[in-house]
C-alpha cells in the first residue's frame, strides 16, 4: 500500500519548489521522479514502488489523488464517497469499505471542485447538489454541506472503457440468442422501446447495447443529464446533456428543454437517457409525432409500475389533464416494455418483456411475451434461469410489416 504521508510530503516539496503550473505532464512528472529519488534513496523501495510514488503524487498535484487509484480500477463499478473518512466501492455487484480515506476534508473539496470545475460546472452553498461526469465519461453526483450532514458526499458510476453489447447480455445471460433476434427486430422496425429497473439493475448498460441494433444510416438525438451513452458505428449522432443553474440561478437547461430542441433537429430516433419528471409528457408527445423507434429509461419495480409512474411524471407537466387522456398518451406512444432487476445473488436479469396493447377499459394493457423463469439450479445463494417465452402471442405487427417482415415472432 502506497504510503500517504510520503506522498504529501512530495507534492509540499514539489508545490513549495517549483513552478509545477507551468511545466508539462512529462516535466513535471520528471521532476517528481527526482524528488522521490533524492528523499528517499535510503529506503529500501523497489522500481515498481517508486514509480508507484510517483504516479500518487502527481496524481495529487494533477489529478484526483486517492480517487485516481480507485477509478482506475477495472473492476470497480461504483464509487461512494460519504465525507473524506467513509469510502465504499462496489465489486461484482458487492459493497466493500476501502480502509483508505482522503487526507482531510478540504483535500476531498479541493477534488470535487476540480472534477467539477472541469465540466463547466460549479459547485457551492448556493448550488450544492451537482451532476456531472469525469473526463473517462463516468457518471458524478456531488452532494455538499449544508445539504449534507456528513461532509461531501460523491457517489461516481464508472464508466466502461468498452460500450455494451449484445454479445456480452449474451455472454452474462441477461437475454437468450432468441431475444436477442427479437430485441434486433422491434428496434430495426422502428418499436418505442421503454427500459425500466431499480437502481443499478442495468438500465443504462441495457439501453446501450439495444441502441447497436439502430440502422447505421440513422441520425440519432441522445439526451442526458450526463453524457454516459456509448453508441458506436453512428456517424449522424448528437450528443446533448443537461445543465445546472450557474450561482446566479440562471442558465439552467433540463431534460424538457433538450427534448423540445431536438425535434427541431431532424431527429430518426430520440434517445432519452432516463426520464424522472415533467419531461415524460415532452418524450411520450414526440414519439406519438412520428418519431418512431425512441428509447428511455426509467426507475420502477415492473413493467405495471413504469405504466403508474409514467401517469405520475406526466400529470406533474400537465396539471389539470385527464388521467383517461394521460393513460391513452402512453398506450399509444409506448410498443415494448422492458423490466430488469439487480437479484438476491447481486446479478443483473432481464425479467420481463412485454407489449403494450392499447388503452381498453380505463386501463393500459400489457401483454406479457417473455419472462424470467428461475430453473432447478436455483438456491438462495446463486440465481439460475433465463427468460421463456410466454404462452401469449405477439400481436402489434403493424411496425414489422411496414418494415417488409412477414413472418411470426
Amino acid at each position: 500500500m502506497i504510503n500517504r504521508a510520503w506522498v504529501e510530503e512530495i507534492r509540499r516539496e514539489v508545490l513549495d519548489n517549483s513552478n509545477f503550473a507551468a511545466m508539462s505532464e512529462e516535466e513535471l512528472d520528471s521532476w517528481i521522479a527526482g524528488v522521490v529519488d533524492r528523499k528517499f534513496r535510503n529506503e529500501m523501495l523497489t522500481m515498481g514502488e517508486k514509480a508507484e510514488l510517483v504516479d500518487a503524487a502527481f496524481s495529487s498535484i494533477r489529478g484526483f489523488g486517492l480517487l485516481d487509484s480507485i477509478i482506475r480500477d477495472d473492476n470497480i463499478t461504483e464509487v461512494m464517497i460519504n465525507g473524506p473518512d467513509d469510502i465504499f466501492i462496489e465489486k461484482s455487484g458487492r459493497l466493500s469499505r476501502l480502509d483508505e480515506k482522503f487526507e482531510s476534508e478540504e483535500k476531498l473539496v479541493d477534488i470535487i471542485r476540480k472534477i467539477v470545475g472541469m465540466a463547466g460546472r460549479e459547485v457551492s452553498e448556493a448550488n450544492p447538489i451537482v451532476d456531472t461526469r469525469l473526463p473517462d465519461g463516468s457518471r458524478v453526483n456531488v452532494v455538499m454541506p449544508p445539504i449534507s450532514l456528513k461532509g461531501p458526499i460523491v457517489t461516481i458510476r464508472k464508466f466502461s472503457r468498452e460500450p455494451m453489447t449484445v454479445e456480452k447480455l449474451l455472454e452474462y445471460r441477461s437475454i437468450t440468442p432468441e431475444v436477442a433476434d427479437f430485441l434486433r427486430l422491434l428496434v430495426r422496425a422502428k418499436y418505442n422501446i421503454f427500459i425500466c429497473g431499480g437502481t443499478g439493475s442495468g438500465k443504462t448498460t441495457f439501453l446501450n447495447a439495444v441502441t447497436n441494433f439502430i440502422p447505421k444510416d440513422e441520425r440519432i438525438i441522445t439526451i442526458e443529464d450526463s453524457a454516459e451513452l456509448q453508441i458506436a458505428g453512428i456517424d449522424n449522432l448528437v450528443s446533448l446533456e443537461t445543465r445546472n443553474a450557474n450561482n446566479a440561478g440562471v442558465g439552467r437547461i433540463t431534460i424538457q428543454d433538450l427534448i423540445k430542441s431536438a425535434l427541431r433537429m431532424r431527429p430518426e430516433r430520440i434517445v432519452v437517457g432516463e426520464v424522472r419528471g415533467a419531461e415524460a409528457l415532452d418524450m411520450l408527445q414526440a414519439m406519438n409525432t412520428g418519431h418512431d423507434g425512441s428509447l428511455s429509461t426509467g426507475h420502477a419495480n415492473s413493467n405495471k409500475d413504469m405504466l403508474s409512474r409514467l401517469e405520475t411524471m406526466v400529470l406533474q407537466g400537465a396539471e389539470g389533464l385527464p388521467l383517461q387522456a394521460v393513460r391513452q398518451q402512453i398506450a399509444s406512444a409506448l410498443d415494448i416494455l422492458i423490466h430488469l432487476s439487480r437479484l438476491r445473488d447481486k446479478s443483473r436479469k432481464t425479467m420481463e418483456i412485454s407489449e403494450v396493447l392499447g388503452y381498453e377499459n380505463g386501463e393500459i394493457k400489457l401483454n406479457p411475451i417473455y419472462e424470467f423463469v428461475e430453473d432447478e439450479s436455483s438456491t438462495l445463494e446463486k440465481v439460475s434461469g433465463s427468460l421463456v417465452r410466454t404462452g401469449n402471442p405477439f400481436r402489434n405487427y403493424h411496425k414489422l410489416r411496414l418494415m417488409g417482415f412477414r413472418g411470426e415472432i
